[in-house]
């Protein structure tokens, strides 16, 4: 069991499904609503636990029934919390519209405290981080707590895995500090300019990655798979009728960061992160519907 901190941000998904988006100014009768747990590190956090890793994150919550959700669903997934809980702001929110057809969906975050994650909150827990064998954040919070984390995590030569997700101008220099980056097709396409649909456009835009620092890319590619730079596309892994792709990429980047913690090889932990995405897309829900590391050994 390898040891992975997360740093990233927890919100509550309020999630509606209905045939079609609303038009604005429109309104529009759903099919259901769900409210569960959400945010991407939160969901990466889950994911990584339940797929074996000794899995910390760092964040801050509300003090409110939204931040007793995030405490309950990390503690049943085994995660272990460095939490700031502040009467400042509350815990994040997310709306997201889920297509009844295809179950393809659109987000909206509102992140509350985990706007307020600061670089003093990642020097308090920099002993943490340099203790990890992996270290993983995304753009969910502010830039600055992520880059200071990844260069806590650089100095002590701790794997270091971004997930640059939401898509976000990044400060000069923060690629670099990457051993691994995740984009999907669309944050591909924002950092290097390269329209992802093809393995030669993700080669390319691999090529575009590494030119900018990156160590090694891997680019998540929907039903496709996963395209990593010096191997190629590692083929998606199918489990069964695709129900919803909200938290399918926290899925994969969960998995992944716990693989490699484990010692396994980045083409193994690619194959376990797209296993787990596969799962995860045939259930409903986000944190819930992350599987074990027993049902994703099985599915291989």
């Amino acid at each position: 069991m390898g040891t992975v901190v997360i740093l990233g941000v927890f919100v509550a998904d309020t999630a509606y499904r209905a045939d079609r988006m609303p038009r604005m100014g429109e309104t529009i009768m759903g099919n259901s609503f769900a409210l569960g747990p959400g945010g991407k590190g939160s969901n990466q956090a889950v994911a990584c636990a339940r797929i074996g890793a000794e899995t910390h994150i760092i964040s801050r919550l509300g003090q409110d029934d939204f931040g007793k959700l995030a405490l309950d669903t990390w503690a049943e997934a085994g995660v272990i919390t460095h939490v700031q809980q502040t009467t400042e702001s509350y815990t994040g929110a997310a709306y997201i519209f889920i297509e009844e057809s295809s179950g393809d969906n659109a987000i909206i975050i509102a992140p509350g405290a985990a706007a307020l994650i600061s670089e003093q909150d990642i020097e308090d827990h920099a002993d943490l981080i340099r203790s990890a064998d992996i270290f993983v954040t995304q753009l969910e919070q502010p830039m600055e707590a992520a880059v200071r984390g990844l260069e806590i995590a650089r100095a002590a030569g701790v794997t270091t895995v971004l997930n640059p997700a939401p898509a976000a101008p990044l400060p000069d220099g923060m690629l670099a500090l990457c051993d691994y980056v995740t984009p999907n097709e669309t944050e591909c396409e924002a950092l290097t300019g390269v329209a992802v649909r093809v393995t030669d456009d993700a080669q390319k835009a691999c090529d575009a990655l590494i030119a900018l620092g990156v160590k090694r890319p891997i680019i998540t590619m929907g039903e496709q798979g996963a395209y990593l730079s010096g191997h190629g596309l590692v083929p998606a892994v199918r489990a069964g009728a695709v129900v919803e792709t909200t938290g399918a990429g926290d899925a994969f980047n969960g998995a992944f960061a716990a693989a490699l913690a484990e010692g396994l090889s980045p083409e193994r932990a690619v194959q376990i992160g797209c296993a787990t995405a596969g799962i995860s897309v045939t259930r409903k829900g986000t944190a819930p519907a992350m599987p074990t590391r027993t049902e994703v050994d099985a599915l291989l």
